[in-house]
């Protein structure tokens, strides 16, 4: 048996979340559209031997997200499917704090996602708006306005039916 040495400290980036890897069928545009639409900073990209980016890492306002293209040989024998490989839907949407929605849901609409809801106050303390990004997959974007007890939150949704 070897000697382990002291775990290496977990970067604070992936510390406290669930790091979402999403897959899509242009990662080149896919990232340059995150840049202009949500503000979002590219970290890194590794590029695959064929063509294509086999992994990448934005950051959206404090969020990372990994991305990657589908279409090449490393993903697919993972399983990895876009949402347009999928007829167009997702089983997953990505929930961003940001500190103005309604500012990003300009911009990212200027920039070419889909409004599925407009910016709006919502029951449980924060206004929200839902976009699709051009590869298809769903965001939701909140700007947190007020703190609701989980009573309140229950009165709210009970009232609105």
């Amino acid at each position: 048996m070897t000697e382990r040495t002291a775990p290496i400290e977990i970067p604070d980036r992936y510390r406290y979340a669930v790091i979402p890897h999403i897959m899509v069928d242009d990662a080149a545009a896919a990232i340059d559209f995150y840049q202009r639409a949500f503000g979002a900073r590219e970290d890194f990209r590794v590029d695959a031997p064929g063509g294509g980016i086999l992994h990448a890492e934005i950051t959206i306002g404090r969020s990372a997200l990994m991305l990657g293209d589908a279409g090449v040989d490393e993903a697919e024998t993972a399983s990895f499917a876009a949402p347009a490989s999928l007829g167009g839907g997702t089983s997953v949407t990505l929930h961003v704090f940001v500190p103005d929605v309604d500012a990003l849901a300009a911009r990212a609409e200027a920039a070419g996602a889909e409004i599925v809801q407009p910016p709006k106050d919502m029951f449980h303390g924060d206004r929200t708006v839902i976009l699709k990004d051009p590869a298809g997959h769903l965001w939701v974007f909140l700007t947190h306005v007020e703190d609701v007890t989980r009573e309140e939150l229950l009165r709210r949704m009970a009232a609105a039916g």
